[in-house]
């Protein structure tokens, strides 16, 4: 069963929630705003359902309300952020901002960020930079539940990477993907409603092949894209790697199996290299390639001759990465915002624990 509330709804009661938590006006309504992006373009496993998971990190001491966020290093084009442990949905888009501003002075900026937390879907930090006319790139490491190839121990994070092209009279190329077969959040929603797992998405504590939803909680782990070498999970392994490697190793945040997990109740892993969860962001001026007109005029012809590709059955047609999230976000805006009943339950024991209305 499902329930629609409207954009409003879960707005206003997210920001309630994060000012409970003890953020700031702004930056309650900046988390709000980036929280509920995930919602409205149908990543539901990103959106509301983990606002509960937060307050846990937070009643914990693992997130820090009132964050002293602040660059550390930087060069013309290049930066190192400390999140000072604040939210990732307030850490992230600052950091994009700083690398926004480096393209626009320099025509390319990159900023690495430490010290962070989960901070939703890569996607909507990516296209911070469209209206400017630019390319945006987004990605972070995540706590371990992915077997490398090969391996029954969980090294790397879902680890996504997103990228956003703009075009001219086309909507924008929007790349937002999981280096994993399945992000974690999709198993969540399977776990919710008792259903098996499709093929290829999990292993077991011994390797083998597993369709429950419950496989990690087990000793299992999630699968690179590709699931098994047969069909190159040694490619998802690799993509997964360099997002970790980006985000982590460059930025002096924690990496591999040392990411601290989402669930608060997970114990830290022990002897921590590093501060936290790290992201790193990309921004490129197309002007500083050519003219952005000729870019734009292009990038419609790209996307106008992927669309109209032969598909293999009328039914579904070929389409261009951002046009599933972008569709959904169309309906969105006009009908409101499906809940699950179990989402709906999970917020219900969250307002009521925080005296707050749904």
């Amino acid at each position: 069963m499902e329930k629609i509330f409207s954009y409003q709804q879960l707005f206003y009661f997210t920001k309630s929630v994060f000012l409970k938590m003890g953020c700031r006006e702004r930056e309650a309504d900046i988390a709000a705003k980036n929280l509920l992006v995930a919602d409205m373009r149908g990543i539901d496993s990103h959106g509301v359902a983990r606002l509960s998971g937060y307050v846990r990190l937070w009643e914990v001491g693992r997130i820090n309300a009132k964050a002293d966020i602040r660059v550390i290093h930087e060069t013309p084009s290049t930066a190192v952020v400390d999140g000072d442990a604040g939210l990732g949905l307030v850490v992230a888009p600052f950091a994009m901002n700083i690398a926004i501003k480096k393209a626009n002075e320099v025509g390319s900026g990159w900023v690495s960020v430490q010290n962070s937390n989960h901070f939703g879907i890569a996607g909507q930090y990516a296209m911070m930079g469209l209206d400017k006319d630019m390319i945006g790139i987004a990605m972070t490491n995540a706590s371990a539940l992915v077997a490398p190839t090969f391996s029954k121990e969980k090294m790397l994070g879902t680890n996504p990477i997103a990228v956003a092209v703009p075009a001219g009279e086309q909507p924008p190329f929007v790349a937002d993907f999981a280096t994993t077969t399945a992000a974690n959040g999709k198993l969540e929603i399977l776990q919710r409603k008792n259903q098996p797992v499709p093929t290829g998405w999990v292993q077991n504590k011994d390797g083998d092949s597993s369709y429950d939803a419950h496989e990690l909680k087990n000793g299992g782990a999630l699968l690179p894209l590709g699931s098994d070498r047969e069909h190159s999970s040694h490619k998802g392994y690799m993509l997964g790697s360099i997002v970790d490697i980006f985000s982590g190793v460059l930025s002096g945040a924690n990496f591999g199996p040392w990411v601290p997990p989402f669930p608060a109740y997970v114990p830290m892993p022990e002897n921590l290299p590093g501060k936290g969860i790290g992201h790193f962001f990309g921004a490129m001026r197309i002007d500083a390639f050519g003219t952005a007109a000729d870019f734009k005029k292009n990038m419609d012809q790209w996307i106008n001759r992927f669309r109209n590709a032969q598909s293999i059955s009328e039914k579904q047609p070929v389409l261009v990465p951002g046009d599933p999230e972008r569709l959904i976000e169309e309906e969105r805006s006009q009908k409101g915002i499906p809940i699950i009943e179990e989402v709906e339950t999970d917020l219900r024991n969250l307002a009521k624990k925080l005296s707050l209305s749904l």
